[in-house]
């Protein structure tokens, strides 16, 4: 017979990685404490322990709580797909039958389902006992409808998510942009300003009230100006309206690449730098094994960096 070979001997473990995720998810150590069921001083303990097994430091330190180092946020990401996969393995060993899981997902911006439909597809495709249903109708109150709970999983942009009562993990960034025609007045500038989106209309969508509060407070500080705001339902009317030269459109970077190959369209930024958006997914504990799959699914697809420069 063949000499098998050894497996890995990876060094860390399963409770390393159940560690790191905590501290990701709730961003101090008394809180990760508290879901771990252990004592801060052995959270504290057992991140160290992990980060002296690397030898590269997991967290920076911050007044706002711990925030994933790059290293960091790398074993956030491959360590919730080794624990899914395990997970799955248990399963299948105990029970080669799996019952179907059924989540009710929703997205706090609507710009998402020009995305999310083909990655929920592929996950029924590896995953057929898994069934998401979109609950559309609590897009503009996912965190209210998450604690009701009458949605489980929520993919959240803006809104504030109370970490004692519900789980959250970010996934990606997105960047806001501004489109105008090319021959908008500002079309020859290399970049924006807050007082020339103070002195246009913007074209946006229907969004929660979370959202606009980010922007102004992203775009003009504590400042609270009056902008000249028109919302419209259709994402192809923004353009429209954008490309008549009647306004600026403000979205997302993976809806606006599609339509700025013609050229009668340009993006800009601000001149401050590129506006973030992070986006994050959120879910009740009680569904914590399905939405700890779909958060496998979702970081493996995600859309990242569409617009280069």
């Amino acid at each position: 017979m063949d000499d098998i070979a050894p497996p890995p001997s990876p060094r860390l473990d399963v409770r390393d990685l159940r560690v790191v995720l905590a501290l990701a998810s709730a961003g101090t150590t008394a809180q990760a404490a508290s879901v771990l069921h252990l004592t801060q001083p052995a959270v504290s303990r057992a991140l160290l322990a992990a980060e002296d097994k690397l030898g590269t430091r997991l967290f920076d330190r911050t007044p706002r709580g711990l925030v994933p180092t790059a290293a960091g946020q790398r074993l956030v990401t491959g360590a919730t797909r080794l624990l899914v996969e395990l997970g799955d393995l248990e399963h299948l060993v105990r029970a080669p039958v799996t019952p179907p899981m059924r989540i009710r997902l929703v997205c706090e911006c609507y710009t998402v389902y020009h995305w999310l439909p083909s990655t929920l597809m592929r996950l029924r495709k590896s995953l057929p006992e898994f069934e998401v249903a979109l609950a559309l109708e609590h897009t503009y109150s996912p965190v209210a409808a998450l604690e009701a709970g009458e949605i489980d999983v929520a993919l959240v942009t803006t809104s504030v998510v109370p970490r004692d009562r519900l789980e959250e993990r970010q996934i990606f960034s997105d960047e806001v942009v501004f489109i105008m025609s090319a021959s908008h007045p500002l079309a020859a500038r290399k970049t924006l300003t807050p007082a020339d989106l103070r002195e246009n209309k913007l074209l946006i969508g229907q969004g929660a009230s979370a959202e606009s509060h980010w922007f102004m407070s992203s775009v003009f500080g504590r400042a609270r100006p009056r902008l000249h705001i028109e919302r419209l339902p259709l994402t192809e009317a923004i353009f429209d309206v954008a490309r008549a030269g009647m306004g600026i459109a403000v979205l997302s970077e993976w809806i606006s690449s599609p339509h700025l190959g013609k050229g009668d369209l340009v993006v800009k930024r601000l001149a401050s730098g590129p506006l973030r958006r992070p986006w994050r997914l959120a879910w009740r504990r009680e569904v914590d094994d399905a939405a700890l799959r779909l958060l496998s699914a979702l970081e493996a697809t995600a859309p990242r960096g569409l617009l280069a420069g």
